[in-house]
Formats: C-alpha cells, sequence, structure tokens
C-alpha cells in the first residue's frame, strides 16, 4: 500500500485510510460539500478491498466528517472549529460563540439529585457525610453541532429552584439572570479519549481524543456554587488563554 506513509504502517488498513481522508478534510484539500472520491477510485488509489473502503468511510461518518448520499457518493459536511476564550473578564459560553458569529444551545441528557461524591462534595465545600447535588448531563452544541459533553453538579438549593431554566440554557447565564453572580472560576484542562457513551454523543469514534475542562465556579463570598467537567471534541473546539505580567512583582 504504498499511498500511505509509514505513520499509518501499524494500524488497519481501514483506519490508516479513513485518518488519510480525514487529515485531507482538516486541512482544507476536501472542502465541505464536496464530493470525495469514488469508492472504485479510493480502492484503486490505495489499492485496498471494497471492504475496506466501505469501512474507512464508515469511520469518517461516525466522526461527522463527511455525510453518505444514496446514489450520488459521500459529501464532505459542514463544520468549523470554535475558539473558547478563558481570558479575563470572564465571557459566558453563548457571548463567546456570539462573538464569533455562532449559536450555542444545550440538549440536557438528564438531571436528577444525587448523592454527592467525596471529590464533588469537597469542590463544594459540603460538611454533611451524604449531601445531596444536581446532577445533570448535557450536550453542548454550536449551530447545532455537538462539541462538547458536561457533567455539572450544582448546589441542590439551586438546582431545585432553577430546575426548569437549567434544562433549557447553559448554566451560567440561567445563574447570572437569577441574580447568583459567577465571579471567579478555576479551571484544569486535561486531554482523554472517548468512550463509547461519549462518542454516541458526540458523534464521534471510540478513542477519539477529547479536551477536558475540569471547574469550579465561585459565587458572591467566594462561595462555590458548581463544578464539573466538559469533555469537548478536539477538532470542533479549543482553548485560548491570555497571560498578562504583573508589574507590581
Amino acid at each position: 500500500m504504498s499511498k500511505l506513509s509509514e505513520d499509518f504502517a501499524q494500524i488497519p488498513l481501514h483506519l490508516a485510510i479513513s485518518e488519510k481522508l480525514r487529515e485531507q478534510i482538516v486541512s482544507g484539500k476536501f472542502l465541505p460539500n464536496q464530493q470525495l472520491p469514488s469508492e472504485h477510485q479510493l480502492m484503486e488509489q490505495f489499492e485496498v478491498s471494497r471492504i475496506t473502503v466501505r469501512r474507512a468511510i464508515a469511520n469518517l461518518v461516525s466522526q461527522g466528517l463527511v455525510v453518505s448520499r444514496r446514489g450520488k457518493g459521500v459529501f464532505v459536511k459542514e463544520w468549523r472549529k470554535v475558539r473558547r476564550s478563558l481570558a479575563n473578564p470572564l465571557i459566558f459560553f453563548d457571548e463567546d460563540m456570539a462573538r464569533q458569529k455562532a449559536t450555542a444551545s444545550i440538549r440536557s441528557l438528564s438531571f436528577e439529585g444525587v448523592q454527592a461524591a467525596p471529590e464533588v462534595a469537597q469542590n463544594l465545600r459540603l460538611a454533611a457525610e451524604r449531601a445531596q447535588v444536581y446532577c445533570q448531563k448535557k450536550v453542548i452544541l454550536v449551530d447545532q453541532v455537538p462539541v462538547a459533553l458536561d457533567i455539572t453538579y450544582i448546589l441542590y438549593d439551586i438546582g431545585q429552584t432553577f430546575f426548569a431554566e437549567l434544562q433549557t440554557g447553559l448554566i451560567y447565564p440561567t445563574l447570572d439572570k437569577n441574580g447568583v453572580l459567577i465571579e471567579r472560576v478555576e479551571t484544569l484542562i486535561e486531554c482523554t479519549h472517548a468512550t463509547h457513551e461519549m462518542g454516541e454523543h458526540l458523534e464521534t469514534i471510540l478513542g477519539a481524543p477529547l479536551l477536558v475542562n475540569r471547574y469550579i465556579a465561585y459565587t458572591q463570598g467566594d462561595r462555590p456554587v458548581i463544578c464539573g467537567e466538559t469533555l469537548s471534541r478536539a477538532d470542533r473546539l479549543c482553548y485560548s488563554v491570555v497571560l498578562t505580567k504583573d508589574e507590581r512583582l
């Protein structure tokens, strides 16, 4: 298979081909709405069987990069990568997306009262051994495309008070308009890989790279009110940080 570099030599052929095509899509060789080469052309290009090509295309479909149109072929889907600013002052996600001419929304998966795990209790400074919090799992969408899976733990009284609103709106703007003003957010960025469940919600494959934003948000009086993690598709959302030097140091 001379058309693939040695970088792909140690993985199955269908994955190697889908990775090569993914690179070409991301780099702009194939533009949104452009048709990919036909099955026969890909078979000749990579010197593989039809079933291998079909499995490679299926990988791209599962990643949300292409769509197969019966009788017409395979076409690159419209997609864009947005940037989440972590600079001061705090900018809410919906405002950040609006600056990029994009629309943010959520799809709530679950919203229920649970017993706080030890780490959650510590982050929210809950003293009771069996303290209750609300846990919300939701998909964050940009222009109706899933970019992140968010798992948030909310103080029980706040979750109960704004139960209905929090299932349809982003959490920071919802709390802000109801007088729960977020003044500080601690965040830690890590990386992980998609599980099968994550992949289903984010329309990507098992093992796809994800960015993890672990956060604790504080309101007036340095009171922690929410904590959790946002797992985002690395190919659809990135983070930017502005660093300034403190001249007093």
